[in-house]
């Protein structure tokens, strides 16, 4: 198995890119979104990979971190999302904003994407939703400990406790003036601006 590729981006067309390591082999791989912006002409790259392989083609993917490859083969692992349909998924925004979506059972949010109708969508929140809550908490663990006021961190967690996403969350508390509030007055004016 290709987990890793190394190299000097030789060409890059949307997200087509080949990746000439320093063995002299030129590797071919359809990258995320995210990947393809590290992607330009000459840029030395270093790409996580899976390898995808079918009767007739080997099929290699690029990422942009250990994070989005786990994403990719979780999508893959449900019945009825291929490869190609699952890389359409990271254009939904960060590896955390899916793993939110897919955790609240958000299949509206799934459905923009083409190639997923609504099916698909119920059976990806079916098959994944236990597994992306338990990101959601590792998620909102780093976003906790990510602010520095005591409050805060006791504001973020008050609003997850009532159910609010991690996401919601640090969005709402990002548009407070946070300075000299205890916890009690941050979680008030969240709860009267959360939507």
């Amino acid at each position: 198995m290709i987990a890793l590729i190394q190299g000097k981006v030789t060409s890059c067309a949307g997200q087509d890119v080949v990746i000439l390591t320093n063995s002299g082999i030129g590797y071919s791989l359809l990258v995320s979104p995210n990947a393809a912006q590290i992607c330009m002409v000459g840029n030395e790259v270093s790409l996580e990979t899976h390898l995808v392989v079918k009767e007739d083609a080997l099929d290699l993917y690029g990422f942009a971190s250990v994070s989005e490859k786990k994403l990719f083969k979780n999508f893959v692992s449900v019945s009825g999302v291929g490869p190609k349909t699952a890389m359409h998924l990271f254009s939904l925004g960060s590896v955390e904003e899916i793993v939110l979506a897919v955790g609240r059972g958000d299949t509206d949010f799934l459905t923009k994407v083409s190639g997923i109708g609504k099916k698909t969508a119920e059976r990806i929140v079916l098959e994944l939703r236990e597994k992306m809550q338990k990101q959601q908490t590792e998620y909102g663990k780093v976003s906790i400990s990510e602010h520095e006021s005591g409050s805060v961190n006791d504001a973020l967690e008050g609003l997850i406790t009532l159910g609010y996403t991690v996401l919601q969350a640090r969005e709402t508390l990002k548009k407070i003036e946070t300075d000299g509030k205890t916890s009690e007055q941050l979680l008030r004016e969240a709860l009267r601006i959360i939507k």
